[in-house]
């Protein structure tokens, strides 16, 4: 079983760039999309075989978040159920007969760090509500999750030190997940592979000299460990400042 991650960062733009060519090659069972910036009736996706699941934020060209899935779930929500969370499109959660899916683009911390007490707050809710599904079936969450974790997983770790991203409090919150009984797929696999990013920016050509960060992930509910065929970034792909990220399930 294979699964798909991307920030898109602005589909109507990716869809320009060669979305539907990478959408194709990749060949997921399950296609997850993060900062999607729009809502569904602004773009038509034609993929056959797949159902289509979005979760638009109120806001226009903001957020937002969709599934595109060729085997039917037996049920889908939407957001955390908390009133405060839910009004940017941030959540989808899909659930299969063997495990819960969720895919996140968790809140950035902004410049000047301007939204880190709001993003502490959205991390102990989603880390609550991750917890709450894990006690009734396995969970398998992707996304962009705004933090790099460790200073393999950015280009500078030293002169990105308290910058949106690579705080102390948000590589917390990280390592507080894990601790409940959550593995980060691919440096469970990888542990020690280092210059392997999914995020540039766009500011001074960092994709040319690859001064990224690995800020979207696969994480797991540790049973799930044992199933883990492999953990993929797909960093051959354009058409974002993200690349797509992969997870295979044995």
């Amino acid at each position: 079983m294979k699964f798909i991650s991307w920030n898109v960062n602005g589909l109507r733009a990716c869809l320009k760039k060669g979305f539907m060519e990478s959408f194709c090659k990749l060949d997921a069972d399950v296609f997850c999309l993060q900062e999607t910036k729009m809502q569904p009736d602004q773009a038509i996706l034609d993929l056959p075989g797949y159902k289509q699941y979005w979760n638009s934020a109120e806001k226009k060209g903001y957020s937002g978040t969709a599934v595109f899935t060729r085997i039917e779930p037996l049920s889908v929500s939407y957001g955390l159920g908390i009133e405060e969370h839910d009004h940017e499109g941030r959540v989808i959660t899909l659930e299969f007969p063997e495990f819960y899916f969720v895919t996140v683009y968790t809140p950035n911390s902004k410049r000047e760090l301007e939204r880190l007490a709001y993003r502490m707050e959205w991390e102990d809710a989603f880390r609550a509500y991750l917890l709450e599904l894990d006690s009734k079936k396995p969970v398998i969450v992707c996304g962009d999750l705004n933090v790099a974790h460790t200073e393999i997983d950015l280009k500078n770790p030293k002169t990105n030190h308290h910058n949106a991203g690579f705080t102390d409090e948000e590589r917390g919150k990280f390592t507080e997940l894990l601790e409940t009984g959550f593995i980060d797929t691919f440096r469970t696999l990888y542990p020690e592979r280092t210059g392997i990013y999914t995020w540039w920016s766009y500011l001074r050509k960092a994709r040319d000299t690859n001064a990224g960060w690995r800020i979207d992930y696969f994480v797991a509910s540790k049973r799930l460990q044992d199933r883990i065929a492999d953990a993929t970034i797909h960093n051959e792909i354009f058409g974002s400042d993200h690349c797509p990220v992969g997870l295979e399930l044995k």
